[in-house]
């Protein structure tokens, strides 16, 4: 398989967590969020590079050095993000172009806030790219029952038979993610994962079952669900 890269879009401050501190450093059982995003990552032999993407005055400041302190392992240096997650993305791979990285390489983007991503489903994802050629992506089959709504009242229920719930990582070759990107961006299409750009350009990536409990941090509640998470794989 050709080399794998990881961008880690932490381009943003998630306003809708409402902390003064950006989410990604918000400590989650004493460790910034990022640091236990960034572990399984970095445990990995056949990552090459780990690209973060930062808001500017960290990069500038040094702030995400101080917060993760020592970090053993293929971390490159950040570069800063954009306006959008998609731009922040961009961004990261370009970076890893000037860094060595081939356009037939596979990169993973995963979410900066999701720190609960298990080895298991990441290496079931690695395991899946060679017989993915369009790509392929953590997600979880919709278990609730969903409802078409109208001035938040219920006009109707939604057929969830063929409906899942994208996840990160995300896996595509490093030079068509790119150019999908360039793409969507010369048309202000609002791209809000890898996957919708790749599919706006006709892929059809392979949707790999991940476990449910690799959350997203977007609100408060969610920082007290992933410290359960980690403990109870503490304890197992």
């Amino acid at each position: 398989m050709e080399r794998v890269w990881v961008v880690i879009p932490a381009g943003g401050r998630g306003q809708r967590f409402g902390a003064a501190q950006a989410k990604q450093y918000v400590l989650l059982r004493g460790r910034p969020v990022i640091a236990h995003t960034l572990a399984v990552f970095l445990r990995e032999p056949c990552v090459a590079g780990i690209q973060l993407v930062l808001p500017g005055e960290d990069v500038a400041t040094g702030t995400w050095r101080e917060l993760l302190g020592p970090v053993q392992g293929p971390l490159l240096p950040p570069v800063v993000g954009g306006a959008q997650r998609a731009d922040s993305v961009r961004l990261g791979l370009e970076a890893l172009l000037r860094q060595g990285a081939g356009g037939g390489d596979w990169v993973l983007v995963h979410d900066a806030a999701r720190p609960c991503l298990r080895r298991e489903d990441l290496l079931l994802l690695l395991d899946s790219l060679t017989h993915s050629p369009q790509g392929a992506l953590l997600a979880v089959p919709v278990a609730d029952t969903l409802k078409r709504a109208e001035n938040a009242h219920s006009m109707g229920t939604v057929d969830r038979e063929e409906l899942w719930r994208a996840l990160t990582p995300q896996a595509f070759p490093l030079g068509a993610l790119l150019a999908a990107l360039e793409a969507a961006r010369g048309q202000n299409l609002q791209i809000t994962d890898e996957a919708s750009a790749m599919e706006w350009q006709g892929w059809c990536p392979r949707l790999i079952h991940g476990h449910g409990d690799n959350i997203k941090v977007t609100m408060q509640d969610d920082l007290v669900l992933a410290a359960a998470v980690l403990a109870a794989r503490d304890e197992e």
